[in-house]
């Protein structure tokens, strides 16, 4: 998971939560208002900073598990036509496995769709610059998919909050 930190509205440090825990400690020790984001979705995230950076890292992994994973699976009807399922019979794994690595590949080649990355800029903004001027008017021009006029209205937001939220919709990185 990415992580950025900020120290009331100036970021602080950026990337995996072992490299950001040293620099989201010292803030707060020295009283700073300190909130990590998930860069992926925006949300905050609730670093517990006691220990060192490495016992923190350790208790933000995710937690090996036993036995097979629960993959969620949900059976749904597909309307294919016979050809496509001859093909999806030669495929290792069947049918299903197929589709699957087909919808995983389609993904990880579109990358974070648009949807993903508004609510991770609405989430990360109303989080930092809910209360600042020009909020209201910078989430109607995002969610309008005007990421121009959304910098606009953004403006009088400090800069690392601004470019930080922008980076999240799609616009320019910081």
């Amino acid at each position: 998971m990415q992580l950025t930190v900020f120290d009331n509205h100036r970021r602080i440090a950026a990337g995996p939560v072992d490299e950001v825990a040293a620099a989201a400690q010292a803030a707060q020790a020295r009283g700073g208002a300190v909130l990590a984001f998930d860069d992926a979705t925006g949300r905050v995230v609730d670093l517990d900073l006691r220990g060192t950076p490495a016992e923190i890292a350790a208790r933000h992994a995710a937690p090996p598990r036993r036995g097979r994973p629960k993959l969620g699976v949900k059976a749904r009807e597909v309307t294919l036509l016979p050809r496509h399922w001859d093909w999806l019979k030669t495929q290792r794994g069947g049918a299903s496995a197929a589709l699957r690595r087909l919808v995983e590949e389609a993904m990880r080649a579109e990358g974070p769709g648009p949807r993903q990355a508004q609510d991770a800029a609405y989430a990360a903004a109303t989080a930092l610059a809910g209360d600042l001027p020009g909020y209201e008017e910078a989430m109607r021009a995002l969610f309008a998919g005007r990421l121009a006029e959304m910098e606009a209205h953004a403006a009088p937001w400090p800069e690392d909050v601004r470019a930080y939220v922008l980076k999240l919709a799609g616009g320019p990185a910081p």
